[in-house]
């Protein structure tokens, strides 16, 4: 008899980002910009409080829920900056990354039958965390509002069956931000149905052209609301894994035994260097906004240059053009730029199908690399064009 695995694994692709960024070793010279790895290294405090953690042996487990300390701070940042307030005991657990977050509130509150509306295109690792739990995903698809989740199609998806919608502000991979007018009327829907809300938060401290909104400011959605911080985009601490989840303490008792079950606890030396991160200076995210912000307007100039149609990125450190002009789908387009031109960039369908037509580019990768990037990105829209001249925009002045 043939031993079986969980079929709804078996129907489970790898991440189209990383079916992307896995053909780079193949590829030598080839400009990476696929991933949301910031090129900054993390502040001089952070790396420090983990090399004293280390020293002192402080590398055994923490609680499950993470270094009360670090679930202060947390706790205090936020509140300070966004004008919400967790409790560190009961309403705060640290996690192995936003998507240990993810992971744990989603297997928490859903069902079999459940079903889960997220605003697509949207980042590749919702999806399959909710056909896993054995729900239903339910599109709210954005593109006819310039990728941003509109209340009044979302009120028409709610259903007796809907147990929760979710949100990631600012967005990946469009790199929209929810204005507070929207946001507004969003709060107005949820606030009448009984629904979990999730919010992935990751890049609200990369966001350029407005203050960051988030649902934690609406007295009525928070005992049903769940949002997901951390410090791997806005500290470069990508590889610490380290999430922040803030949430109703009916709840979060019982997703601390999925995240203890899963992970036990978050790196416990990456702890200690969060706590020096929430409570030290801002200088070195603000360096990385400044440069985001130099970066995406190089390249809105170079995706203008091109023709290559896009909706302005408020937030995050993405680009999302249109190439719905080509005959060829987003995968094809990706795969040719990288083996015909040596530049790596996302499929939009990565992003589920509604994502097709598009083109992730992350600008988290250094302008030198931006800059070549473009460069062989242009070269390739133009043989797609059999258009032969070369247009290079200049960078930006700094």
């Amino acid at each position: 008899m043939a031993l079986r695995i969980n079929p709804l694994v078996k129907k489970t692709p790898l991440s189209g980002i990383r079916q992307m960024s896995n053909r780079l070793p193949a590829h030598p010279g080839a400009v990476n910009l696929t991933v949301g790895q910031p090129d900054f290294p993390p502040p001089d405090e952070v790396k420090e409080a983990a090399r004293r953690a280390i020293g002192e042996r402080a590398t055994g487990y923490s609680m499950n829920a993470g270094l009360p300390e670090l679930r202060e701070a947390a706790s205090a940042y936020y509140g300070k900056k966004y004008g919400f307030s967790y409790n560190p005991a009961t309403e705060t657990v640290i996690t192995a990354g936003g998507s240990g977050s993810m992971d744990a509130v989603l297997r928490t509150i859903l069902e079999p039958g459940d079903e889960a509306i997220i605003p697509v295109p949207i980042y590749a690792g919702y999806e399959p965390l909710i056909r896993l739990a054995g729900a239903t995903p339910v599109y709210l698809d954005t593109r006819r509002t310039r990728f941003v989740p509109d209340a009044a199609a979302l009120e028409k998806l709610i259903t007796p069956r809907t147990k929760v919608v979710i949100f990631n502000n600012p967005s990946n991979p469009t790199g929209v931000a929810i204005p507070k007018a929207e946001m507004d009327r969003l709060a107005e829907v949820l606030a009448k149905y009984e629904v979990y809300i999730l919010s992935d938060d990751i890049y609200s401290e990369n966001t350029f052209d407005a203050a960051h909104q988030s649902f934690g400011s609406y007295p009525a959605l928070r005992d049903r609301l769940f949002l997901i911080h951390g410090l791997s985009k806005s500290h470069s601490m990508t590889g610490w894994r380290i999430g922040v989840l803030f949430g109703p303490a009916a709840v979060m008792k019982h997703i601390v035994k999925i995240h203890a079950y899963n992970a036990i606890c978050a790196p416990t030396p990456s702890q200690y260097a969060a706590i020096a991160a929430y409570t030290g200076s801002s200088e070195a995210t603000d360096k990385m906004n400044r440069a985001y912000i130099q970066r995406r307007q190089f390249l809105m100039t170079a995706l203008k240059e091109m023709n290559l149609p896009i909706v302005r990125p408020t937030g995050a450190f993405y680009a999302f053009p249109s190439i719905e002009e080509f005959p060829i789908t987003s995968q094809d387009f990706a795969i040719r730029a990288l083996e015909e031109e040596g530049v790596a960039v996302v499929h939009g369908s990565a992003f589920t199908m509604y994502g097709e037509g598009h083109i992730r580019i992350s600008y988290a990768a250094s302008m030198d690399q931006l800059e070549k990037g473009m460069e062989r990105l242009g070269t390739f829209v133009r043989k797609l064009r059999g258009d032969t001249r070369t247009i290079v925009p200049d960078p930006p002045q700094l």
